[in-house]
């Protein structure tokens, strides 16, 4: 472990991307670094400098923040495969990924063998085909990451026939398409990461229903100088729109000492700026047949939380806070909605910079956005760029990407 104290600082970045069950629940989170010493885009891959990153997230981020309820899946490769991971991370929360790229050799097989003893769950990472070089980690192996990328149906089921009889958990990845998604569940695949359920399909000519066009009216009234009465007159129009207020109010995110009991309580205690925050949420709790908290709307409340805490850095405003929250979460309700991001913008009477950012990535609050959607990619090379336009640095981006992902983990969590 010396060695590990003795590394050079290393800044980084985190990316993370949800693992689903089957009933679309959230099982963990793959995690990783990104490095931005450089500006080009690479996963940090010196030994070292990885050790002491993955070190310096669990000691000072902290599990709850970066995975909440789930686990984290993290990639090792041979060089860490060889090191003292163990000593680092909790086998409780962890599952190991062995890269494709890694060779198994005895070495790496009688590594793979302690830290099972040791109570880790290892994952074989990307794999396409079951060849005999598998052979001697399976024992020690509980998740196979199946990737979709490029595979044709009957080589998937041909590989799956193969894995079937030794009962590992199967776990589909790159998961992009509805088809794939259903052909994945027909195999009995267990889990499933991917695009696809961050980014489902927009269709245009979708219109906005009766409920969320009372949210969207909501808002306005909201943004506007309407009246308390008026705005509890909408709510009581709707009692599953209440419904959703009410438990949203009452989470454990909120941090308040009293449970919610009505919609006039709800905006004499919240205030309209919270009030409009938790509105938003429930554009995404009240989509039909969408469970809530889910990847998505876990995704948007990031996204706001994000956009705030770095508009308040270098002395922002609190117009600024408020308008970059609101412009965070509303920039995924195209997908939420599956409604052209042009179609929402004209039902809601939004202040021009909201509108500028969303429809343009223009201005700051388009920065922003844009900044947030570089950190989602991992793509350094834009980070580095947007985060030198904004006259931010790392270690704001961090500290912010990371409280955003606490806030947003205890969405839902009743008290």
């Amino acid at each position: 472990m010396a060695e590990m104290e003795a590394a050079p600082a290393t800044h980084f970045f985190l990316g993370r991307q949800p693992i689903l069950d089957r009933q679309g629940d959230i099982h963990g989170y793959e995690l990783l670094f990104r490095s931005c010493r450089e500006n080009t885009a690479y996963i940090i891959d010196d030994h070292h400098a990885t050790i002491q990153v993955i070190a310096r997230a669990f000691s000072e981020l902290g599990l709850p923040a970066v995975f909440g309820d789930g686990l984290g899946f993290i990639n090792l490769d041979a060089k860490l495969l060889t090191c003292e991971i163990a000593d680092i991370l909790p086998p409780e929360r962890i599952v190991l990924e062995i890269l494709e790229s890694t060779s198994l050799t005895p070495e790496a097989i009688d590594c793979c063998r302690i830290l099972h003893g040791k109570g880790y769950r290892l994952a074989l990472d990307d794999v396409t085909v079951l060849d005999r070089a598998h052979e001697a980690v399976l024992p020690y192996v509980s998740y196979v990451k199946v990737d979709l990328l490029g595979m044709a149906e009957a080589q998937l089921r041909q590989l799956v026939a193969q894995l079937s009889p030794l009962k590992l958990k199967l776990l589909a990845e790159k998961v992009e398409t509805h088809k794939q998604f259903e052909l994945c569940r027909e195999l009995g695949f267990e889990f499933f990461q991917g695009y696809y359920f961050a980014h489902p399909e927009v269709l245009s000519g979708r219109h906005i229903d009766p409920s969320h066009r009372q949210m969207l009216r909501l808002s306005q009234l909201l943004l506007g100088d309407a009246s308390d009465a008026q705005i509890e007159a909408v709510f009581k129009e709707d009692s599953k729109l209440t419904y959703n207020l009410l438990r949203l109010v009452n989470s454990v995110a909120m941090g308040l000492k009293t449970h919610i009991h009505s919609v006039h309580h709800a905006i004499m205690l919240l205030g309209r700026r919270q009030l409009q925050r938790w509105l938003s949420l429930l554009l995404f709790a009240h989509r039909d047949g969408a469970k809530f908290p889910d990847p998505l709307s876990i995704m948007a409340a990031c996204r706001g939380r994000f956009m705030e805490l770095l508009a308040r850095e270098g002395g922002g405003t609190q117009e600024l806070a408020d308008q970059a929250f609101m412009t965070g979460m509303m920039s995924l309700l195209e997908a939420a909605l599956e409604i052209p991001m042009a179609r929402i913008v004209e039902e809601l009477n939004l202040a021009a910079p909201i509108r500028a950012a969303l429809l343009a990535r223009e201005g700051r609050l388009g920065k922003l956005l844009y900044l947030m959607e570089c950190v989602e990619c991992l793509d350094t090379h834009c980070l580095n760029e947007q985060l030198s336009e904004l006259g931010l640095t790392l270690d704001q981006l961090t500290a912010a990407e990371i409280a955003a992902m606490s806030w947003a983990n205890a969405i839902g969590k009743e008290q």
